[in-house]
């Protein structure tokens, strides 16, 4: 299994690596985000401030759900997906090679919006261990669950319009639990936001096994 999955994910970065769809696009996506939302909330610094955390979680899910679409678009053209069905790779091998793809392109985006973060909004960064654990369970449960949310809305011609709708109430929780933690972790309370942490890490770990399990089934009837 993770021989497999070290194969689909190395593919998967490969082709992102070529085509530098993430770093044209979905970066420059991300950071607008930012920069939209400042544009809005300018007046009143202080609320600017103190709504970072979630306008950063957000600006990471509409990315992410960019990364997921691209992800799956790719293996769309040309009978891709049958072949990933008839090559004999673990289903689960696939899955997680998927979402460690998706969560690797996460993982820099995420560097880049703390970076405007910063930068836009005069956010200080304390608390960087839970800042830095926060990161990796949420990209965790944010690329475990739109694997899934892709498979399902990968045979569809409606794809596009309904894997927000499948991964937003999804990832909700996530979202949730995120800003929380970094809320805690930016206001100099790091020790009110392990809790928030662990809750990340049940969702993330229920997301990752469900993963697991349901990918096989769920890609054969893509």
């Amino acid at each position: 299994m993770l021989r497999d999955a070290l194969l689909v994910g190395a593919k998967d970065l490969r082709v992102e690596v070529r085509s530098r769809v993430a770093l044209n696009q979905v970066a420059p996506f991300a950071v607008l985000v930012l920069v939209l939302f400042a544009f809005a909330l300018d007046p009143d610094r202080g609320l600017l401030a103190s709504a970072a955390p979630g306008l950063y979680w957000i600006a990471v899910t509409f990315s992410a759900l960019l990364a997921i679409q691209r992800s799956f678009a790719v293996e769309a053209a040309d009978g891709a997906r049958d072949g990933l069905r008839l090559s004999g790779l673990d289903p689960a091998g696939i899955f997680l090679g998927k979402a460690a793809a998706i969560a690797g392109q996460l993982l820099v985006l995420e560097v880049l919006l703390g970076v405007g973060v910063v930068v836009l909004y005069g956010t200080e960064l304390r608390g960087g261990t839970v800042l830095a654990l926060t990161c990796l369970a949420a990209t965790a449960g944010l690329a475990a669950a739109g694997t899934l949310a892709g498979v399902l809305a990968a045979g569809l011609r409606v794809r596009e319009t309904l894997l927000p709708l499948l991964l937003v109430p999804v990832a909700a929780p996530v979202v949730l639990a995120a800003t929380k933690a970094w809320e805690a972790a930016l206001d100099g309370q790091s020790d009110q936001g392990w809790p928030w942490l662990r809750l990340l890490g049940a969702f993330a770990a229920v997301y990752v096994a469900f993963g697991v399990v349901a990918f096989g089934p769920l890609l054969e009837e893509a």
